[in-house]
């Protein structure tokens, strides 16, 4: 099954450049070490909610505005998408991911719906 960890930070108790350059490092090594059992579909850190544009429909067009669409103590970081055999092994998997020292990271198992296009894998 597949599992959508998604990472929640404060952004205003951002840890330190070098912090986040190390939790990079070490989210990137995460990464390969899933990769390498067959857990890992992706995974990206995001850039911070100032560059964030909301969309919705209002009238049937849509409205375009700055910023996410809700404030909230904690905002989406980043995320790690992967394959789990159950809730179990995605805690599991969770609860190690480097970001997690700095917020909450949410677990959302994903619907898998027929007929969507197939991700093209990365190098």
């Amino acid at each position: 099954m597949k599992y959508m960890l998604l990472i929640y930070l404060d952004e205003k108790g951002r840890p330190s450049e070098a912090e986040q350059q190390k939790c990079y490092v070490e989210s990137a090594q995460y990464a390969h070490k899933l990769h390498a059992s067959g857990k890992f579909l992706a995974s990206a850190p995001l850039h911070p909610t100032s560059t964030a544009t909301s969309v919705r429909q209002q009238d049937g067009r849509p409205l375009v505005t700055d910023g996410p669409f809700a404030e909230t103590r904690e905002q989406l970081g980043g995320y790690f998408l992967v394959n789990a055999k159950d809730l179990d092994e995605a805690i599991r998997i969770a609860s190690e991911i480097p970001a997690g020292r700095f917020g909450t990271v949410e677990i959302r198992p994903v619907v898998e719906v027929s007929g969507l296009p197939v991700a093209q894998a990365s190098s």
